[in-house]
């Protein structure tokens, strides 16, 4: 293995099929048997919990689109974009929690596993590293017009 970053990062390209799998069970109760809605929906979000954990192995020092590359390169942006992520991890943890350990069989137990999955802590690891590798710090401007300031 020449370069391990690269060879997790073409092998973060599995997120893709894994999505496909997750939208095929979301979707398959609308053609399918309702009655295995709740089954199905679980084994959705599971797949998507695993396509997000493979969306974390990509190369953190590159942006995936143009407006990525706005929100990293901005601190403020960033900020506010890492405490979405976490009220979103809160949000999703404290409710598959809820329907795994408080509630009866209901259609929440049934999914609280597959809402568990998803796993967005991998998410907001790589977007730190992300908003740490893309920023644009003031003094880079200072450094590049005035390079004597920094001696």
């Amino acid at each position: 293995m020449k370069d391990p970053k690269k060879t997790f990062h073409y092998i973060s390209y599995l997120q893709y099929p894994l999505m496909v799998i997750a939208l095929f069970y979301c979707y398959k109760p609308l053609f399918g048997n309702p009655d295995m809605i709740y089954a199905d929906l679980n084994k959705g979000l599971i797949f998507f919990g695993l396509g997000i954990s493979f969306s974390t192995l990509q190369d953190t020092t590159k942006t995936q689109n143009k407006f990525s590359k706005r929100v990293f390169e901005n601190p403020s942006y960033a900020k506010t974009f890492l405490i979405l992520i976490v009220a979103q991890i809160l949000f999703f943890t404290l409710l598959g929690m809820f329907g795994l350990l408080l509630s009866e069989k209901t259609p929440i137990n049934e999914l609280s596993l597959g809402i568990i999955a998803i796993g967005f802590i991998g998410v907001l690891k790589s977007a730190i590293e992300m908003a740490h590798n893309h920023r644009k710090v003031a003094t880079d401007f200072v450094t590049a017009t005035h390079p004597a300031s920094t001696e």
